[in-house]
């Protein structure tokens, strides 16, 4: 028959160096998960949306928005759209989106202007791209 053993008498036995084991371990995949979402998209953004693309036709209706390599690209108004990073600056995770009239960050509520101004929960604004429409075709760009 096999004694089992109580917890507090397991970790006594792990002893210093299962306790540093411990500690290094946690302390690694701590700073690995901060890594998973806080990605800012690249500096040197520049890219074109075809909307007449079903994937992006959602930008033909103001209040619509699309995500495109962690940016979010929103109608904003028949003439005007905006673009600001999917990484909110509060906690740096992957979530913002466009609610018809501002940004919002679904992790945690924080909000945005159309001009990535910090408008609740955080006091730092979202890095925004300048848009341009020719024809069907709309560019983002830093």
């Amino acid at each position: 028959m096999q004694s089992k053993m109580k917890r507090n008498e397991f970790l006594k036995s792990m002893g210093l160096k299962g306790a540093s084991l411990l500690a290094v371990y946690c302390g690694a995949s701590a700073l690995s998960s901060c890594q998973n979402e806080a990605l800012t998209p690249a500096s040197a953004v520049d890219f074109s949306l075809d909307l007449s693309n079903a994937s992006y036709a959602a930008l033909n209706t103001v209040g619509k928005y699309v995500i495109y390599n962690q940016i979010v690209i929103a109608r904003v108004s028949s003439t005007s759209f905006a673009a600001v990073t999917q990484i909110c600056t509060h906690e740096g995770k992957a979530q913002v989106i466009y609610n018809g009239s501002k940004f919002y960050c679904n992790a945690h509520g924080a909000t945005f202007s159309t001009t990535g101004t910090a408008l609740s929960v955080t006091s730092k604004a979202l890095t925004t791209y300048q848009t341009a429409l020719t024809g069907t075709t709309l560019r983002v760009y830093a």
